[in-house]
Formats: C-alpha cells, structure tokens, sequence
C-alpha cells in the first residue's frame, strides 16, 4: 500500500512538473497583438464623417414651433390625466 501511493504521487508529481514548462501567455501572441481591433474598427465605421467635414446645415424647425412643442411638452407632465371612477366600467365617458 506504501509502495503504491509513493508511485501515485511521483506520478502526479511528473505530470504537474510537465505542465509547468507551458507558458499560457506565450501562446497567444497573435491574438494579443490584435487585441481590440474589432472595437475600434466597428467604431471608427460609426462615424459618418472622419474628417469632420459638415456641406450642409442641420435642418429643423423655426424657433417659435419648437418653443410651442416645448411648451405643449411640459404640460403634458403638470397634471395627471383623471382617472375614471370605479363605478363607471362599461359605461362611455363622451370623449
């Protein structure tokens, strides 16, 4: 039994001493070299032009039909909408 555990464990200790002569960083090189370049390749074709040039103006909407949507905007928020009473399921509100 001695002799038996005493192989077992000159075994496991050749094999643990063969695994550690591998360099898990040296076995990527290629990878790491290359590592992010799908990032910032798919981030530089988001942008629609590199070199910042703008030909035309923004177009939008005048002044004072965005100040009256802004305002409109802000009131949809000042008060909540009623809500109907519990007694009136079924029946038609006239709206």
């Amino acid at each position: 039994m001695k002799q038996a555990l005493t192989l077992l464990l000159a075994g496991a200790g050749a094999l643990l001493s063969g695994c550690a002569g591998i360099d898990a960083a040296s076995s990527t090189p290629q990878w790491d070299a290359r590592f992010g370049d799908a990032v910032r390749a798919a981030m530089a074709r988001q942008r629609i032009h590199p070199g910042g040039v703008n030909p035309e103006q923004v177009r939008g909407i005048d002044g004072a039909a965005a100040l009256q949507a802004q305002e409109q905007y802000r009131k949809s928020f000042s008060a909540p909408a009623p809500q109907p009473s519990a007694f009136t399921i079924g029946v038609s509100g006239g709206k």
